[in-house]
This record gives structure tokens, C-alpha cells and sequence, in this order.
């Protein structure tokens, strides 16, 4: 199914970007590490970022004035002056924030708006909204790596987020991947750069052919929260989407991702699928226990669902790993089975 949404105009140098907390207050608590992020970013890709009016407030103020995190969103969505908007960091409860929302401004102003983890919940917005926005780096996680942002992010932003070309073909990251956990509250650390595993290639674990749809998905435990809410898709929108799913730094077993699939499946959604982008575990987890998401993967789509021929690629590089790739929501993309290759068809951003 052909999904028309709206696309934002893509980024330039000089262009303002404003910065926002729609969930844990994370600047308010490290101010440090969102300096280093906001300074990395304008070094790199010559925008200047602005922070929108509670962006820096003490977290526990921003939990309590869920409002206040949607009044910015709404203001920066309308002050022309502003390009692009990027999430500081995710959290667990911007879900309080969509009751205050107005769709018709989101689809009236399109704008680049991107974030991971918890900003899901915003994506989804932007989603019922008819807006392709951007699932990839925030400000404090991403764009303030420590020791300075990974190249392989920095491509994928620049390709994505800058240009109205077609993206075309996503070739994984081969100069190692991390998850290690360095403590933000030590000033230190955000000179000293994480350590690397060595890479390997996604795994295409079924599949054949070729097939084509619109991205939609986001970090699995998050996702699932929109179950039976206004955000969460219509059922038509199911039809042919490529849905791309990561687990979040708290490691859920593979047996909370079995039960997913399970709601999935019983709902009708697999079966509509073109395919599904599954992201190297986040948390930690050891790459010797990566299988076994691939194994509940074949478990449910393959054995007790029958669909044998639904791309599945896994350890995909997004979410809660990195260095990591964007991933534009509504935008059409491709699934070679026989090449073993990933490509976003079209561009997502116009002139």
C-alpha cells in the first residue's frame, strides 16, 4: 500500500535546530553531556542549535508539566525560524505528553523531528499526522558520543537529513558497534571513547526475493504501549509495511519478544507485512545470546505463523546501539533477499 505523507524540507548549513526534553530531563541532569552533544553537532554539520524553552529544566520539574513539554513541541512546530527539531534524550513517559498535541499543527508545519527510545511515542504522532519524521541519534545519546560521533552516524544523518536525493542502499556498519555503559555523571568519560566489538554482517535470517514497503516501527517495549490508544495505527497502514523494531538499554528477554510477536500475529498484523528490521539487541547483551532473538523470531513469524517468505533481517544497526543509521518513518524501502542487501527507495526530506 502507497502511504502519502507529508516531508519536511531538508537541512543546510546554518539552518536552526531546536533542541527538546519530551521526556526525562536529561540536559537538567548532565549538563556536560548535552553540551558536548549540541557542540558536536554544530561542528559537524554547521547548523546552530537553539534550545526550546524548558529543553534545560530540572527533570523532576519536566515530569511534572507534561504540558510544558508540549507546549515547546507545538512552539517550535510554528516558529518558522526553526528547521529541524532533535529530542536531548528519551526517558519513559512521553506517552503524557500526546493528550496534549495538536496533529493539524504537526501536519500543517512539517519539520524535521527526530529522536529514539521513548520518542516513539512522538514518532507515532507524527505518524497519525501524516509527517515522515526521523528515528535516530538524540542530542545526548548520538550526537554526544564520547571522544566525538561515530562516521557511519554522521553519514547517515548528512544522507538523510540533508539531501532530497533518493538514500538508496544502507550498507551495515563494519568499524564496530558498541553498547557499553560509560557513566554520564563523570566529566571524564566524554573524552574517553567507548570500546568497540567487531562487526559482522545483518543477518538475513528468511526470505525471498524482493519486496518493498513503508517504514514503520521503534523501540519494542515503548511501541507496544501505543496497544489500544488513538496513536496506534490503523489497520490499512499495516498493509505492506516494513516494520523495524529494537529493544531499549534494559535488555528484555527474548521471551518478552516472543509474547510481542504473539499480540502481533493475533492481531493480523504479521501477515500484512513486507518485511521486518530487527536491531542488534541493546543493553547488555552478549553477542553469543543475539540468536536467540532470531530464534523467537523464525518461532513465531515462520513456524506457528507460516510465513516463511517474510524478510526478517537482523542485528541491524538503529536504536539502542551504536553507531546508528536513520531511519525515516513512511518512506518506502526495500528488502533484496537474493542480493542481501537494505535500501530507503526514495528521499525523505524535499528541497
Amino acid at each position: 500500500m502507497q502511504v502519502n505523507r507529508v516531508k519536511p524540507q531538508k537541512l543546510q548549513p546554518g539552518d536552526k535546530v531546536a533542541t527538546i526534553s519530551l521526556s526525562w530531563g536529561g540536559p537538567g541532569t548532565f549538563p556536560h553531556r548535552y553540551e558536548a552533544g549540541k557542540q558536536q553537532l554544530q561542528n559537524e554539520f554547521g547548523v546552530t542549535v537553539i534550545e526550546t524553552p524548558h529543553a534545560l529544566c530540572d527533570a523532576a520539574w519536566l515530569q511534572r508539566n507534561p504540558q510544558a513539554r508540549a507546549d515547546d513541541l507545538m512552539g517550535a512546530l510554528m516558529d518558522p525560524s526553526i528547521k529541524a527539531i532533535i529530542s536531548t534524550i528519551g526517558g519513559d513517559d512521553s506517552i503524557r505528553v500526546l493528550p496534549y498535541l495538536d496533529l493539524d499543527i504537526i501536519h500543517s508545519n512539517p519539520k524535521i523531528f527526530m529522536g529514539y527510545s521513548d520518542t516513539t511515542l512522538t514518532h507515532m504522532a507524527c505518524f497519525k499526522a501524516g509527517l515522515v519524521s526521523f528515528y535516530g541519534p538524540s542530542i545526548m545519546a548520538g550526537f554526544g558520543e564520547n571522544g566525538g560521533m561515530f562516521p557511519y552516524m554522521i553519514d547517515s544523518v548528512r544522507k538523510t537529513l540533508f539531501s532530497s536525493a533518493p538514500i538508496g542502499n544502507i550498507a551495515p556498519n563494519m568499524d564496530g558497534w558498541t553498547a557499553e555503559m560509560l557513566d554520564w555523571a563523570d566529566p571524564e568519560n566524554q573524552s574517553r571513547r567507548r570500546k568497540l566489538n567487531p562487526s559482522r554482517e545483518w543477518q538475513f535470517i528468511q526470505g525471498t526475493g524482493i519486496r518493498q514497503g513503508h517504514l514503520i516501527g521503534g523501540c519494542f517495549e515503548v511501541f507496544d504501549w501505543l496497544r489500544g490508544t488513538d496513536f496506534w495505527p490503523e489497520p490499512n497502514l499495516w498493509q505492506d509495511a516494513i516494520l523495524f523494531l529494537e529493544t531499549s538499554e534494559e535488555a528484555p528477554p527474548p521471551s518478552a519478544v516472543l509474547y510481542g510477536l504473539r499480540t502481533y500475529a493475533a492481531m493480523g498484523i504479521l501477515e500484512k507485512l513486507s518485511g521486518i528490521l530487527f536491531a542488534r539487541p541493546g543493553g547488555q547483551i552478549s553477542p553469543e545470546q543475539f540468536t536467540e532473538y532470531d530464534k523467537v523470531l523464525r518461532q513465531v513469524i515462520t513456524e506457528e505463523e507460516g510465513l516463511s517468505d517474510l524478510p526478517i533481517i537482523t542485528c541491524m544497526d538503529f536504536g539502542h546501539t551504536d553507531p546508528m543509521v536513520v531511519l525515516p518513518y513512511g518512506v518506502r524501502a526495500e528488502i533484496n533477499c537474493d542480493a542481501r542487501q537494505f535500501a530507503i527507495v526514495e528521499s525523505a526530506v524535499t528541497e
